[in-house]
């Protein structure tokens, strides 16, 4: 069995940034499906994997994926090793685990060692809130809770280029939501980088007196040196590392002194990057808590991974509710009384129905 054809497309829902999807096709019809980020429309990672991957991919065993991957990396690790570059092997590394999965006849889970729970907690990821007011914020907050969130995080969205914008309207903010979901409720904080390192421990002390569960990207995510000094500065847990593509940058987070590492399976290189770095944050003490803002081809992928992962003690991230991409698939992807539950179909699990797909994909030049 060879690799045959590898597909790389965006896929349109009518409206927001389209997704970047890769497809690889064995010589016998059978294909995994894989997500990149879609920063910038994912337009950069389908062109590397159109261009520069699919040549290396075709006549390769699907089975060899750990070995395909270092061989793409070393490749072309030049135009790498971060963003479209670590984008683009995660939508192939994905793809090849779920064509894997598909020709063992098991699911990612059971690949990835076993699961230690298939029924996953979520926690809701709210973005946008640097532009609402505290009440505006809670009305947000109230369409969420009929879905049983075990925990809720307000992400700013904020404005990296202006430090310290409105911290009074920030901390009014989540104090409004504190009230409104009461003292016991689990709450998070992703400032998105917008504090300098006295505003973000300012922020980080009142977090701490709200009894927030984290406090995520507080600094500018290039200067590890601020994320020591807010970290050794706090109580609260400091996450960070959804814009960190190695496993050298994890490490780096570690070092300065991070509590929850958050790498994406959509940035890092698939399972077999987030692997590593599960394994890194395991040595050091660390929590991992993967960060993952996909609605379907990506969030399944993380539940996968998150199933797998010994000392999970936190929800998946879920960001999107709306089910805009579940049209594609034959089953929806949804959660049914706080919990998504992963089948014991192989691969990721994701059935497409072709005609829908078809309606909305739209082929990455020669990729097809």
């Amino acid at each position: 069995m060879k690799i045959a054809r590898v597909e790389s497309f965006h896929v349109d829902w009518g409206g927001g940034s389209p997704s970047a999807w890769v497809r690889i096709w064995t010589d016998d019809g059978r294909y995994g499906l894989g997500e990149s980020s879609p920063m910038a429309g994912g337009n950069a990672s389908l062109e590397i994997v159109a261009h520069q991957f699919a040549p290396l991919l075709i006549g390769a065993d699907p089975l060899d994926h750990a070995v395909i991957q270092e061989r793409l990396f070393y490749t072309h690790v030049k135009t790498g090793p971060d963003g479209a570059f670590a984008g683009a092997l995660a939508a192939v590394d994905l793809a090849l685990w779920d064509l894997t999965g598909k020709i063992l006849g098991q699911p990612i889970y059971k690949l990835l060692g076993g699961a230690w729970r298939t029924d996953l907690p979520f926690y809701a990821s709210i973005g946008g809130n640097a532009r609402r007011s505290p009440e505006e914020v809670c009305r947000v907050v109230e369409t969420w809770l009929p879905l049983n969130p075990a925990l809720i995080k307000i992400r700013l969205d904020a404005d990296r280029t202006a430090r310290d914008a409105d911290i009074e309207g920030d901390l009014a903010r989540i104090r409004a939501v504190r009230r409104l979901v009461g003292d016991s409720f689990p709450l998070a904080f992703d400032a998105n980088n917008g504090y300098s390192v006295q505003g973000a421990i300012r922020v980080g002390r009142a977090l701490e007196e709200l009894g927030c569960a984290w406090f995520e990207e507080p600094v500018n995510h290039l200067h590890m040196d601020s994320f020591e000094k807010v970290a050794g500065a706090l109580d609260i847990a400091v996450a960070a590392g959804e814009q960190e593509y190695t496993l050298q940058g994890i490490r780096r987070l570690i070092d300065a002194g991070v509590d929850i590492v958050q790498p994406d399976i959509v940035k890092t290189g698939g399972f077999t990057g987030l692997r590593e770095m599960a394994a890194l944050a395991k040595a050091h003490g660390v929590d991992l808590v993967p960060h993952q803002t996909q609605p379907t081809v990506g969030h399944t992928a993380n539940l996968h991974f998150v199933a797998a992962l010994a000392f999970s003690h936190y929800p998946c991230e879920w960001n999107d509710p709306s089910g805009r991409q579940n049209v594609v698939f034959a089953r929806p992807v949804f959660p049914a009384d706080g919990l998504f539950s992963l089948s014991t179909a192989p691969g990721l699990g994701l059935e497409i129905v072709e005609e829908r797909l078809t309606e909305r994909m739209r082929l990455w030049k020669t990729g097809g």
